[in-house]
């Protein structure tokens, strides 16, 4: 899948989730809060493609999203992309196939969705709010990336990160301290889980089972078959899919503000 559509996936997750606890749950949240959490989630459903790097002193290729910060995030995605592939000729068995990059490895795992969802969560909890800053800022350059695509290609790495600053200083300026924020690390790790999921069906699959080996392969590529994958840049992708996410985000969103807003105006439904 493409960038657009992994953002907005986390983000229609996220809304749909949110309207889901608020109804029979009773678990309600701030705007603010809903806001932070979508943000959050759009941003996590491509952070696993940091794991695609491109020319980093040219600003170059790789991933859309690895270029959000420019040759910052190129960088990023360069040590990240090492990093899975050696992880990978650590682990892989004798049917496994040779690699010459780590896409679509270690980052398209669960245990690496638990171990950035817990570690976001952690650092919430030990540095507080400072620590929420530093993350808010990372998480919703990579949405604004995602979701703004046409834009940010238009505005340049520069702006993205400009706005990306603002956005998270706001939030930090206007949230409650002494809190953990356990929330983001959810957020983030529900986006990273969403992003796996949509990989799956496509035909090149993800490696969701690892490190569970099947038939001394530890990497086994799980995916849809060919004849009815998603393929990437499709219109069932860019029109039909993203459509249908676009309408279930909106709908979400409007049953959690509908409530308030009747509410404040004192009007019985």
């Amino acid at each position: 899948m493409m960038g657009p559509s992994h953002a907005l996936s986390g983000a229609a997750v996220w809304l749909t989730g949110s309207w889901a606890l608020d109804q029979f749950a009773d678990y309600h949240q701030t705007p603010l809060a809903l806001a932070v959490g979508t943000a959050v989630c759009a941003g996590g459903a491509l952070f696993p493609d940091l794991d695609l790097s491109g020319k980093v002193t040219r600003n170059q290729g790789g991933a859309t999203v690895a270029r959000t910060f420019g040759v910052f995030s190129l960088f990023v995605a360069e040590v990240m992309e090492k990093i899975s592939l050696g992880v990978y000729y650590a682990t892989k068995l004798s049917k496994d196939p040779r690699r010459n990059n780590g896409h679509r490895t270690l980052t398209h795992t669960v245990p690496f969705t638990v171990l950035v969802g817990w570690g976001t969560t952690a650092l919430c909890a030990h540095y507080g709010k400072w620590a929420v800053v530093g993350i808010l800022f990372f998480m919703i350059g990579l949405a604004l990336r995602g979701l703004f695509d046409e834009w940010a290609e238009r505005a340049g790495w520069v702006v993205v990160t400009l706005v990306s600053a603002a956005a998270a200083w706001f939030t930090f300026a206007n949230l409650p301290g002494d809190r953990g924020y356990p929330m983001i690390g959810l957020a983030v790790g529900v986006g990273c889980f969403v992003h796996i999921l949509g990989d799956m069906i496509t035909r090149a699959g993800v490696p969701i089972l690892w490190p569970i080996p099947i038939k001394r392969r530890m990497w086994t590529m799980i995916g849809l078959p060919n004849s009815i994958a998603l393929r990437t840049g499709s219109k069932a992708e860019t029109v039909v899919l993203r459509g249908a996410l676009t309408v279930l985000a909106v709908l979400a969103a409007l049953g959690l503000v509908a409530p308030s807003v009747l509410q404040r105006f004192d009007i019985q439904v």
